[in-house]
């Protein structure tokens, strides 16, 4: 095996469904060309201010939240591929009507429905993901598809930011095409993954304590662990420092750069992808044997200094020096959340522990356009990055915590299993 194969070794040997997946992730985030750009079409399109529009951004991402949470049971009720499909087409229909409405006041109330649907997506995803990998193996398929994701988002921004002041409607059209093409493959090449009654057995009898089903209330379950609702809540830390990259950013750089600062917004999304292509093989690599929460205290300290490094721009190098680095810590959150999550769901709950976590940490999401258009208010756009700054520090000293507790549990775990034996 010569040095580009094992390199790539990690992704050999995968499930033909994540391949697919993989493939269908690319096409449709290619389309990705709505929600980027939302803020910029409410505040430049629709004329509304930076308050107004950061509660319209807090109503598409709370409508996220509530279809994360119904799409989560629904999966594990009805199955992972039918909500995947229906939610899917429903949002992209939604997209599409958009597109005829020019800038008419209902489009954003639209959006924030389509996003209802968009929102569900995720968790039926996720479980997919964990149903058809090994669990030495899922570092690996989250990453793929993580990978694929930014694949597409190296082109669409980039595109879109081009089409944004001149055809708009046509970025509605292409987000809603790009996601009916990206539904064939899935349709036609992966199967049900919901798991069957001897996979749930042979769970139950394997050493995956915290993947053994559970019955009773999803709540119950989630009390019985509380580092996965620490993690969750601390990981709302790590949103709410992430989601300035889609509200206050694109102000910021509109605020420099005038006229061209969608175009120079694009070029960072599309840089933003673009590393993740690069460089998600090799921290896959380079993190393959370190506790996901590690992982995931480092993401903090990579989102501190690349945002932080925002409050000092000159430039558009400094800008894309900046972006890499808050990149990195994107690799690492994203890919290791997944993993810890997957790691710490009942094979019965995957799909709404998972979407339990990411309404958690979806919080983050919410408060942040109200909260920072207050703040941009009061305080200027340049301001916001000492915040995040010290906000990003704080969830990396909280997630080290939360590993040095689980360690002590796991070994005072140990000893009280060995004083039981003798």
């Amino acid at each position: 095996m010569n040095e580009r194969q094992r390199f790539f070794s990690s992704y050999y040997n995968l499930p033909k469904s994540v391949i697919v997946l993989f493939i269908a992730r690319i096409i449709h985030s290619i389309g990705s060309f709505v929600y980027p750009f939302l803020t910029m079409f409410l505040t430049i399109k629709l004329g509304y201010t930076e308050v107004k529009a950061g509660y319209f951004v807090t109503g598409v991402i709370i409508a996220g939240s509530i279809g994360m949470i119904s799409g989560g049971r629904l999966a594990d009720l009805v199955g992972r591929k039918k909500i995947f499909l229906t939610f899917s087409f429903a949002s992209a229909t939604l997209f599409l009507i958009c597109a005829f409405l020019g800038n008419s006041p209902i489009v954003p109330w639209l959006l924030i429905l389509s996003n209802l649907f968009l929102g569900g997506v995720m968790p039926a995803m996720n479980a997919m993901l964990t149903d058809v990998s090994d669990p030495d193996k899922r570092k690996e398929a989250f990453s793929l598809i993580y990978l694929g994701t930014n694949i597409g988002v190296a082109i669409g921004p980039l595109i879109a930011g081009f089409l944004f002041y001149d055809y708009t409607k046509l970025i509605f059209i292409l987000d809603a095409f790009t996601t009916y093409l990206s539904l064939i493959p899935v349709i036609i090449f992966v199967k049900e993954t919901t798991p069957s009654p001897e996979k749930i057995m042979e769970i139950n009898n394997s050493n995956r304590a915290y993947e053994k089903a559970e019955s009773g209330s999803t709540l119950s379950i989630l009390l019985k662990r509380p580092i996965f609702l620490a993690f969750s809540f601390i990981s709302l830390i790590y949103t709410f420092v992430y989601s300035q990259n889609y509200f206050s950013l694109p102000l910021y750089l509109n605020e420099i750069f005038k006229e061209s600062g969608a175009r120079v917004y694009g070029s960072i999304m599309s840089i933003n992808a673009l590393v993740v292509i690069l460089l998600t093989v090799f921290l896959i690599n380079l993190m393959k044997n370190t506790k996901p929460i590690i992982n995931i205290a480092f993401a903090g300290v990579l989102y501190a200094v690349g945002f932080g490094m925002i409050f000092f721009l000159a430039n558009r190098l400094l800008l894309i020096i900046s972006t890499i680095i808050w990149t990195l810590g994107e690799i690492v959150q994203t890919i290791n959340t997944s993993v810890f999550v997957a790691d710490n769901s009942p094979i019965t709950h995957r799909a709404r522990f998972s979407s339990i976590v990411s309404f958690i940490t979806e919080l983050g999401f919410i408060i942040s356009p109200i909260l920072m258009g207050h703040f941009i208010e009061n305080y200027g756009t340049r301001n916001v990055w000492i915040l995040v700054f010290f906000l990003a520090m704080s969830g990396a000293i909280l997630m080290y915590i939360l590993y040095l507790f689980e360690g002590y549990r796991k070994l005072h775990r140990k000893n009280d299993k060995q004083q039981k034996m003798f």
